[in-house]
């Protein structure tokens, strides 16, 4: 605690050197990026808060799978660009068994990981009718979304889902789709970064309105049955997984590999684009593809143009996954519930130090514990709050790149290893102490 706080002109020397022209509104990786060198700057370890990235080791029944297919020779083959045939089996059967949806194996595509599922999704869902051309974003978000319609010059338009809960979100909504301009429409659940999770009311809304204005709804499953306070790992037994799916019959599933598996790093994921949708023509597709058929453009126009395939071995990996969870013999739960113990220790020593939890109700029932949460300090901005933190070898995102219209940051809890739990509140408790907050809420 010696060298904490950190100068702030050693934070500002070390962004401006590197072209970060904004400490306070970086992205993600600016922001780790910056981190790794006030660590080799300082000799200071982070609580490093600011990526979602899996704390747990990936469990050995893909490891050894995936090793398996190396020895096989799968290496020197190129992979069925639409996926390899036992994968897209057990994913469709995964699907049916967590989520009590259908969808055949066909429209069951691995992709590069769920982000690579979602940029497929743009240049397909928003390439269908020339009259329209945008997304939806229920915000906050994750932030590579919106820079990928950006990156593919498409419109799009937000709104922070928070404010707009319940039945107060079909008004909205339809307020939105009235405009005819979005194919469209993009949200995850649990949410990143706010970690709400939208109801079943709320999903049939999603549904009911998607289907009457035409918009296909992308839907981020990346924290797949991490919402901890119902259990959804138990194939083919209620409760199930909520959908979307539900509610509407044109809709793309993104499912990560990344959180749930802890498999982040082999780059795997499944989007699954239900049966009517896969085999709908839309002839504004001509435009850009072979085929006005969305499956067909989907895989031999937008996947083959941006990759040969998914890697053949980790394949090989996912499906091992699967299989066993699908069979019982795996419960993806009983590891990832970490994540659910150490969000309830973390929060109560943010709390403890003068912080506020941003995000913190669904509707009227307390926020579940897990990979994410978010805090504010009284009298700063996210901006302010993000920038004052790193002088104390903490490091988070600011809300505001999120969507967020809430003062704030994301804390991600998986990266900040139990041992040092003491050294957090001891940070913490440091950083209440040096910015104490009078009644009027300005920082003394």
């Amino acid at each position: 605690m010696d060298n904490i706080p950190i100068p702030s002109g050693i934070i500002e020397r070390l962004a401006y050197d590197n072209g970060l022209k904004s400490v306070g509104s970086a992205s993600i990786r600016e922001i780790s990026f910056l981190t790794d060198l006030l660590e080799k700057e300082t000799g200071i370890p982070f609580i490093r808060m600011e990526m979602g990235v899996p704390g747990l080791p990936t469990p050995s029944i893909a490891v050894e799978a995936e090793i398996g297919a190396l020895q096989r020779g799968v290496s020197s083959n190129y992979p069925n660009v639409a996926g390899v045939r036992v994968l897209k089996n057990e994913a469709s059967r995964f699907i049916k068994l967590f989520l009590d949806v259908d969808i055949r194996p066909e429209g069951c595509i691995p992709t590069g990981g769920s982000m690579m599922g979602g940029l497929l999704s743009f240049l397909v869902a928003n390439r269908n009718d020339r009259t329209k051309g945008g997304t939806l974003f229920l915000d906050p978000g994750f932030p590579v979304h919106k820079q990928q319609v950006k990156m593919l010059g498409h419109e799009y338009h937000s709104f922070d889902l928070y404010d707009f809960r319940g039945k107060k979100l079909r008004d909205k909504l339809e307020s939105c789709f009235k405009t005819g301009k979005i194919s469209s429409l993009l949200y995850s659940n649990p949410n990143n970064p706010a970690w709400i999770c939208l109801n079943e009311e709320e999903l049939a809304i999603i549904g009911e309105l998607s289907a009457k204005y035409d918009v296909i709804v992308i839907e981020d499953l990346a924290y797949f049955g991490m919402d901890f306070r119902k259990d959804y790992s138990h194939p083919g037994v209620p409760p199930y997984q909520p959908t979307v799916a539900h509610y509407t019959d044109h809709y793309i599933l993104l499912v990560s590999s990344s959180k749930m598996f802890s498999y982040a790093g082999q780059r795997i994921g499944l989007m699954a684009v239900s049966d009517k949708l896969f085999n709908r023509s839309y002839p504004d597709l001509l435009r850009y593809y072979s085929s006005d058929k969305f499956g067909h453009a989907m895989i031999f126009g937008a996947l083959y143009g941006v990759s040969a395939g998914v890697t053949h071995s980790v394949q090989y990996g996912l499906t091992a996954l699967l299989r066993a969870v699908n069979d019982g013999d795996y419960n993806y739960r009983n590891d990832v519930r970490e994540y659910e113990e150490k969000a309830s220790v973390m929060k109560k020593y943010f709390l403890s130090s003068g912080f506020e939890i941003v995000y913190d109700t669904d509707l009227d029932v307390p926020l579940a514990d897990g990979f994410y949460f978010t805090v504010s300090y009284p009298g700063m901005t996210g901006k302010e709050l993000l920038q004052e933190l790193l002088k104390y070898g903490i490091s988070a995102i600011n809300l505001d790149i999120t969507g967020s219209e809430r003062e704030g940051l994301r804390a991600c809890v998986s990266k900040v290893p139990r041992d040092l739990f003491p050294e957090l509140e001891k940070r913490l408790g440091k950083f209440n102490e040096d910015h104490l907050v009078n009644s009027e809420q300005e920082i003394i």
